[in-house]
């Protein structure tokens, strides 16, 4: 295809694993960094950094700190897409099962690989190399082996551009139809009271 770039994911993002913790996750009092967990990835696809869990760390390094740009992936569990850290979190790192992508590649933009990530060809990719059955896991590896067709930096503004006008649509739309719900059931609701179905 004239303009396109097709090569392996690791080739142009680091791909790491997750901080593993032995103990569950809790508040630690004077906490200085913040853990991106499952919980913290939204619907949108972009990290919700409002209530994340501060512990106390020392020696945080640099590759584990997680930036704005970078993309974070659910490894485990039915959904296995990715999701954008669309500002600057401060002092922050991953925690596993998490996987913690940085693009390095300066011809590809982070807001379209997270795109290309969760298309359902890709994903389709992904889940023929998941592991267990009962948990399903995407390892590093399979990611890393995922292809990305990458055009040029102005076709993937566009296309990010796109994303984000299609997802605000599916966010009204959904709006929309539960208040639509909402005001049927009341007119039933209504008709009951004074038995006038129609």
């Amino acid at each position: 295809m004239y303009g396109v770039m097709i090569t392996k994911l690791k080739n142009i993002a680091s791909v790491q694993m997750g901080h593993t913790f032995r103990a569950r996750l809790e508040q630690t009092p004077h906490g200085n960094v913040a853990v991106v967990q499952m919980k913290d990835l939204g619907k949108d696809n972009r990290l919700d950094d409002r209530k994340l869990v501060f512990v106390l760390m020392h020696n945080l390094k640099e590759r584990q700190r997680v930036r704005q740009n970078d993309l974070i992936f659910r490894s485990r569990g039915m959904n296995n897409t990715a999701a954008l850290v669309d500002r600057e979190p401060g002092h922050a790192i991953v925690a596993a099962p998490l996987l913690h992508l940085r693009v390095h590649n300066p011809s590809v933009l982070p807001g379209f690989l997270c795109w290309f990530i969760n298309l359902p060809v890709s994903q389709s990719f992904l889940q023929s190399h998941a592991t267990g059955t009962a948990m399903r896991m995407i390892g590093k590896k399979a990611l890393e082996s995922l292809e990305v067709q990458i055009p040029g930096i102005s076709t993937q503004q566009r296309i990010i551009e796109l994303s984000r006008l299609a997802d605000r649509e599916q966010t009204i739309l959904e709006s929309l139809a539960v208040k639509r719900k909402r005001l049927v059931e009341n007119k039933l609701l209504q008709a009951i009271t004074t038995s006038q179905l129609p």
